[in-house]
């Protein structure tokens, strides 16, 4: 018997770069203790823990919650790297529908470095081994650019090649977010920017300059997520529900030679269609999306993958205005991973927690009309994708 399961309870911390942030363990405990105090419940009646973070040694999780309370509760460690956060949700929505608990916490977390990503073990096979092979078929090697924007810069480049799309569309991305951002306490990029600016901004590579790629950010985000029996019994909250969710991983046609599959379009559109049949909804029927935003260029290609608009047509669906207030579908209105920052471990439920405020009517000036079914998306290379469904429960 499938259970009904609730997000009863959200927190995180204010975003913030490597410079200015507290270690892992006092980002995390905060985020837990927030999410705990969201639901109106203790780490006592916590049954399983699943902690998401990418960096970082094993048992941080154990670590992290050690500072909440030592209950003996079951401390799962998660790493599937930029899915992370989604990926620990996965696992506690999993638990919950199966019966295996009643009550399971999910937090991520990350103590970034700064700089770009970097692999720190070149001592043994590279799990991007076989996606470098094809990056370096498909793109231009050029030495000094991190592995990241070099991915997803060339998918950039080879949307904008197949389907004319111009660089001002891509840098309308960042304008977007740091608009949307503005009105988040918690993004770490709060100021306007103009297309210009975006435009004439560092160089990176393909269609992408600095402002369009997310920066290394610290911070931690959790959710207390119940069935529906135990928050009645408990008083807890019983408003938001997961009501489809859906992770795939990568086919053979992420390594055919299209950059846009090579990071992670098909994964994307797979999960997107799981979630929609399980859920008996269409994209059309979505108001809000948190989706993968780590480069303008994956929020470009993320439209199309989704289903939010037609292959070929994402140009037209930003010129139009239809992925802000006022448009058809508000996409990352908590400033995404580019103005709101992507710790890495966090990231899934940061989107989580948003999504969830945006459900309640809590998210101020954030606050999207008439929400009553939210989406989140959110990858990670390697290759992971998480899409769930959340509704509002009447």
């Amino acid at each position: 018997m499938i259970q009904r399961v609730l997000v009863a309870g959200v927190g995180m911390v204010p975003f913030a770069t490597p410079r200015k942030s507290d270690p892992y363990d006092a980002l995390a405990e905060a985020a837990v203790r927030a999410a705990l105090a969201d639901a109106g419940t203790e780490l006592a009646m916590v049954q399983q823990a699943y902690a998401g973070y990418v960096y970082g040694d094993s048992t941080c999780g154990q670590r992290a919650l050690y500072r909440v309370g030592m209950t003996g509760v079951p401390v799962l460690n998660v790493n599937n790297n930029c899915s992370t956060g989604s990926s620990a949700l996965f696992l506690a929505r999993q638990a919950v529908a199966s019966g295996a608990a009643d009550c399971v916490l999910a937090v991520g977390f990350e103590q970034m470095q700064r700089g770009a990503l970097t692999s720190h073990w070149d001592d043994r096979p590279s799990p991007f081994e076989r996606f470098d092979t094809v990056l370096d078929q498909v793109g231009d090697p050029v030495e000094g650019v991190p592995m990241a924007p070099r991915y997803f810069g060339s998918a950039g480049a080879a949307y904008a090649d197949r389907y004319g799309a111009r660089p001002e569309t891509f840098a309308a991305i960042s304008v977007k977010a740091r608009r949307h951002a503005a009105n988040n306490p918690y993004a770490v990029f709060r100021d306007s920017v103009t297309i210009e600016q975006v435009l004439g901004a560092p160089h990176i590579y393909g269609p992408l300059t600095r402002l369009q790629c997310c920066p290394p950010t610290c911070g931690a985000a959790a959710a207390v997520v119940t069935s529906e029996e135990f928050a009645r019994a408990h008083g807890l909250r019983t408003d938001v529900a997961i009501a489809a969710q859906a992770m795939t991983t990568d086919t053979s046609s992420s390594f055919e030679g299209d950059p846009l599959k090579l990071v992670g379009y098909d994964m994307s559109a797979a999960a997107a269609r799981q979630v929609y049949q399980s859920a008996g909804i269409g994209p059309e029927d979505i108001p809000v999306v948190e989706l993968h935003d780590c480069f303008t260029t994956n929020e470009v290609i993320s439209y199309e993958a989704l289903g939010l608009t037609p292959e070929g047509t994402a140009e037209k669906f930003i010129a139009d205005g239809d992925n802000t207030y006022g448009g058809r579908v508000v996409t990352n209105p908590s400033g995404g991973l580019l103005s709101k920052g992507h710790p890495l471990g966090a990231t899934g439920l940061a989107q989580c927690a948003e999504l969830t405020w945006q459900l309640r009517g809590e998210a101020g000036p954030r606050q999207v009309e008439d929400v009553n079914v939210a989406l989140q998306h959110n990858i990670g290379l390697g290759g992971a994708a998480v899409v769930t469904l959340y509704e509002k429960l009447r």
